[in-house]
């Protein structure tokens, strides 16, 4: 009988380890590398409340193991001390003009030459989504310059000079005359700029700054990340909109109001554009402090955005997903619950992105985008990722998250 109750007490125990190190390589996976931490307060980590870490008499920012029930090792991470940041929400409007560095190509087209119809860029070793930056040296920006740099070749060899996948790269092309227009020509198109419509997440009022869409302007062809030179931030008006529907996503619908400048665009990224305005894109809004990741909790929270001229309104959505270790592309699933915001937009619409969420007072992040088969749902990003990429990492330490 002994026997048998060592033998049961054996295999409860052999269950309860592998049980254990289940749960701890399931936690090591979903937690985060790096948690940021407001000075002086203790360590959580919702929806985690068991684990713990070792702050007191840590540097600001260090290496700390986490555990579980204070015993368990989990994993090893970054814990940043920081003062909390206040920010203006925003959710309004705005219209974006931006400057790529170079030209990205997007497609290539055949010309008729003596040897036959073909693409030389093609056939020479240009890829779409390569961004060309320069021609023999020489710098390029506009496709106008590149296709004046071609035209001028003579039919001799250019050496272009592109970025791919984020190294550079020369490829040697060799321009062909077109039979049809006696004019040297390689066969490509290109894209130098790109405008649209988005919306504001936050504003610093202590230096004018603001973070907008919750991810980057990309290509329409290639789907890569618009290299960006520079741009400009300008008013928008809101003319209609189209609901989205299951299977087809709805769209703001608007104008740029003027030319003239309200802001400038100084930065194009995987989690947002960024750059200064000329002043608070909102009236009578107070600064609010700012969410990290681990605070944020499956439930009910708000939307902010507009989808009239009327300026800003709240919508109740609920957070049904989070993703307490995503880097930006798909942070959270949010679902809108508000009947008024159903009733206009169908839910998440084109142009809405970066429309700003909070929960308990604080601001967690911005919608990035919508779930083509159900309008009322899509993705949001940690605005601790947004603000990642706001400015440099020390200054963004120093100033608090």
């Amino acid at each position: 009988m002994a026997k048998k109750i060592t033998r049961t007490a054996a295999l409860f125990l052999s269950l309860a380890t592998v049980g254990i190190m289940g749960v701890v390589w399931y936690l090591n996976g979903v937690l985060p590398d790096r948690f940021y931490l407001s000075e002086g307060s203790e360590f959580s980590c919702h929806p985690y409340e068991h684990l713990t870490a070792e702050c007191a008499g840590q540097p600001l920012s260090s290496e700390r193991e986490i555990r579980l029930f204070g015993v368990i090792p989990v994993k090893t991470a970054t814990v940043t001390e920081v003062s909390t940041r206040y920010l203006v929400p925003c959710g309004t409007p705005f219209g974006l003009k931006l400057l790529a560095e170079g030209v990205v190509v997007v497609s290539f087209t055949p010309i008729e030459t003596e040897s036959g119809a073909y693409s030389p860029a093609q056939r020479d070793g240009l890829e779409v989504g390569d961004t060309i930056t320069a021609v023999n040296g020489t710098a390029i920006s506009s496709f106008e310059e590149l296709k004046s740099q071609v035209a001028s070749s003579e039919g001799q060899a250019l050496v272009f000079t592109v970025m791919r996948e984020n190294e550079e790269e020369n490829v040697t092309v060799l321009p062909q005359k077109e039979i049809s227009t006696e004019s040297y020509r390689i066969g490509v198109w290109g894209r130098d700029s790109s405008a649209g419509i988005g919306t504001i997440t936050f504003y610093d009022p202590l230096t004018g700054a603001f973070g907008g869409l919750g991810h980057g302007v990309c290509d329409a062809d290639t789907g890569t990340l618009l290299p960006f030179k520079s741009g400009e931030v300008v008013p928008v008006t809101i003319l209609d909109v189209k609901k989205g529907e299951a299977g087809s996503p709805g769209e703001l619908q608007g104008t740029f109001t003027t030319r003239r400048a309200s802001g400038e665009l100084e930065k194009n990224t995987n989690t947002g554009v960024y750059g200064t305005l000329n002043s608070c894109p909102v009236e009578n809004v107070e600064p609010i402090p700012v969410a990290a990741s681990y605070e944020i909790t499956e439930g009910a929270a708000t939307l902010i955005t507009t989808v009239e001229n009327d300026g800003p309104k709240a919508y109740e959505v609920n957070i049904e997903k989070v993703n307490y270790g995503g880097t930006g592309k798909k942070d959270m699933v949010i679902q809108v619950t508000d009947p008024e915001l159903i009733a206009r937009t169908g839910g998440i619409v084109q142009g809405m992105s970066g429309s700003v969420l909070i929960q308990n007072g604080k601001i967690i992040g911005a919608v990035t985008h919508v779930f083509v088969n159900d309008p009322t749902r899509g993705y949001g990003i940690f605005i601790e990722n947004m603000l990642g990429n706001l400015s440099d990492e020390n200054e963004w330490h120093a100033s608090g998250f």
